[in-house]
């Protein structure tokens, strides 16, 4: 993956990185997707049948629709990343592949979109890993309220997994 050539020792720009996703982004073919969007529906059989068809369409049309935005970004984005939360979302997205490639079968690129995507949205866009809207049970969803995001399960999920709560920029629901 490209994000290894990232020097963490110097200040990483913005638009550094997306420079290096959108190389990610021209590797990712529609049989990654295919794959992903699979294994995505897969892992959704735990969901309540209320909110796993609005899960399914939101998601597999984001992975769309976020490749093509990385892809034809074309802002010049002002700052830096902060180098070690970048390196720490690197690492835990490494260890997501892994476990998923252990379930799925390796040497797919069926992650990478997801890889792309949540790099792009937390340090480039400034933006949580899902987008204002995202429902969860409860009625509940990923809100924005003045310049903060607030998610309703952040907490719940620091600790799983397959969870990027760890670097994500939403902070969790107040009252939850």
């Amino acid at each position: 993956m490209l994000v290894n050539y990232l020097d963490f020792e110097g200040k990483i720009s913005k638009m550094d990185l997306i420079a290096i996703l959108k190389e990610e982004a021209k590797q990712v073919h529609i049989n990654d997707f295919i794959k992903t969007c699979s294994f995505l529906i897969k892992s959704m059989e735990h969901v309540h049948p209320k909110y796993r068809e609005e899960y399914i369409k939101m998601y597999t049309e984001g992975y769309l629709k976020g490749y093509k935005d990385v892809k034809n970004d074309k802002t010049t984005y002002e700052g830096y990343v902060d180098n070690n939360v970048l390196n720490e979302a690197i690492v835990l997205l490494k260890k997501q592949e892994k476990l998923i490639e252990d379930e799925i079968g390796s040497g797919t690129r069926s992650f990478k979109p997801y890889m792309i995507l949540s790099l792009y949205t937390t340090f480039v866009l400034d933006e949580p890993v899902h987008p204002v809207g995202t429902p969860f049970p409860g009625g509940y969803r990923v809100r924005k309220k003045q310049d903060v995001y607030y998610c309703p399960v952040k907490e719940n999920n620091e600790n799983n997994p397959f969870a990027v709560c760890g670097f994500c920029i939403a902070e969790q629901e107040p009252d939850m």
